[in-house]
């Protein structure tokens, strides 16, 4: 199972209209951190504290090129978190479709359910 510690830092990172925003437009390709202000209307170094906690989360890579700094999509922690509700999911489905042996589904004469 996942560790606990990652799903938090990844979870937190998503929680943020903004950054998922950058990861969105990270999904397109590549792109430096001044490219991610222009759309998002905000200065630099608000940016720069968002893609920081998407690179703390692993989301997100930054590499310095030059004066600029190039940022990249990792799908890793994407993964680990999508494999944590996924077992969620299964589980809960299975608890809930068990249910049925207990409160099965009654239906009028028109199979309506009223």
């Amino acid at each position: 199972m996942v560790q606990q510690a990652v799903l938090d830092r990844v979870f937190a990172a998503l929680a943020d209209p903004t950054r998922r925003g950058v990861l969105i437009r990270l999904g397109e390709g590549p792109a430096t951190v001044g490219e991610l202000t222009e759309p998002a209307g905000m200065t630099l170094t608000g940016m720069k504290k968002h893609v920081q906690v998407l690179e703390d989360a692993g989301l997100v890579v930054t590499e310095k090129v030059g004066r600029t700094r190039q940022c990249r999509l990792s799908a890793a922690p994407l993964d680990d978190a999508m494999a944590w509700i996924s077992f969620y999911q299964r589980l809960w489905g299975r608890r809930l479709d068990g249910l049925d042996a207990y409160f099965p589904l009654r239906t009028d004469s028109k199979g309506t359910g009223e």
